[in-house]
């Protein structure tokens, strides 16, 4: 096996895109014609979106949104980024979020979490070791 994507379902995938796009820096790699499925520049494992309706026909059942969810899902996307405080406040001028700002773990990893438009948690960090 190998680890290939993570897909995040979103009720508006270029609206997810841009706003990745300038929170974080990541551009769009690709996004559909319909609108209905995207990727961000990402490297080799892909970061993608696709709309609400495609993921249900898809998974065959309906699931909890992480937009529609007043907690965030059990779940995360980790950055890792040299300056997490610059990141911290970007991803909260283009919109995010604050769900807890910039600390320094024990183990010596800088993280915090922010929370996207579109529900999605994510995790900036510095990198481990």
């Amino acid at each position: 096996m190998k680890f290939a994507y993570t897909i995040v379902y979103v009720a508006d995938v270029a609206a997810s895109l841009a706003f990745f796009e300038a929170a974080f820096g990541l551009p769009t790699r690709f996004l559909h014609e319909s609108g209905s499925y995207g990727e961000l520049e990402t490297g080799a494992t892909a970061l993608a979106f696709v709309d609400h309706a495609t993921a249900r026909d898809s998974v065959g059942s309906d699931y909890v949104a992480a937009g529609g969810s007043p907690l965030p899902l059990g779940m995360e996307v980790g950055l890792v980024t040299e300056d997490v405080g610059a990141a911290f406040e970007r991803a909260l001028k283009a919109g995010a979020t604050a769900m807890s700002a910039p600390l320094r773990k024990p183990w010596g990893q800088t993280v915090a979490y922010v929370r996207c438009p579109d529900g999605t948690l994510v995790e900036l960090c510095t990198a481990m070791g």
